[in-house]
């Protein structure tokens, strides 16, 4: 009989333990280096991670520990140094970035259907999808408004209704919330919640946020600051949202002191 798995917080879709067994995203002894005048850096080290199908796993890290650059190479924009990377779905990953990215000279709707066009939707049925989209995200009003229009929380969203629509299997966020004040980050959580318990994505999230990590993440991964390595992981299963982001504060803090003494 297949357990299940919570996330702290807000009502979110259960993972069966063996759904999630079925991996997503797979990353088998990956390590990424650059060789800059004769030297070279190694940002991740000997990475091993598992992301189960329909989960939701955030990954935390001061900055400059390798997070966006973990995503690069799960996104196929980079190649690992050593090591494998496994994308069962078939389908690129979708990446939505801390800058929404999105085309000032387009409306709202166009920037969503630039996607849809590049997925090879027919152009007819383009404008209909677009709308569906906007409205997942609470934006059914915003299709013919120009990008300057919109707050910063709304244009974050008409680019995660962007991402939605390359239909993905995996959709990887570079710390999307990063740049937006405290109350619309709350609000966009709560979205973004609603969004993956509704539609049965799997997400790997980055972020420096240790409340926004265990607010949406069913997992937990810390990575140590560079070169960056798993340093701990949790479930956020059974512990109380606030004990368990003071655990993880802990452990951040303590990694970026452990750095420091290098």
């Amino acid at each position: 009989m297949s357990e299940t798995v919570l996330r702290v917080g807000a009502p979110a879709r259960p993972v069966l333990v063996a759904e999630a067994e079925r991996p997503a995203v797979r990353l088998t002894h990956v390590s990424k280096w650059f060789d800059t005048a004769g030297r070279r850096q190694t940002v991740l080290d000997d990475i091993g991670l598992t992301v189960g199908r329909g989960e939701f796993v955030c990954v935390l890290g001061a900055s400059g520990c390798g997070k966006s650059t973990l995503l690069n190479l799960v996104a196929g924009l980079d190649r690992p140094s050593t090591g494998a990377i496994d994308v069962p779905g078939g389908r690129r990953p979708a990446l939505m970035f801390q800058d929404h990215a999105l085309f000032p000279w387009l409306t709202a709707g166009r920037n969503v259907e630039l996607a849809l066009r590049l997925r090879g939707v027919p152009r007819r049925e383009r404008p209909e999808r677009a709308r569906r989209l906007l409205d997942l995200v609470r934006l059914k009003d915003a299709y013919g408004k120009r990008i300057h229009e919109l707050s910063g929380g709304m244009r974050q969203r008409v680019a995660l209704a962007r991402a939605l629509a390359q239909d993905a299997d995996v959709l990887l966020m570079d710390e999307p919330f990063a740049a937006l004040d405290a109350i619309t980050r709350d609000v966009l959580h709560e979205e973004l919640a609603r969004i993956w318990a509704e539609n049965n994505l799997t997400v790997l999230f980055v972020t420096h946020n240790v409340r926004e990590a265990v607010r949406l993440g069913q997992r937990v991964v810390l990575l140590s600051s560079r070169p960056g390595r798993i340093a701990r992981e949790w479930a956020a299963t059974g512990t109380p949202e606030a004990a368990l982001t003071a655990r993880v504060t802990d452990a951040l803090r303590e990694e970026i002191r452990r750095h420091g003494r290098r």
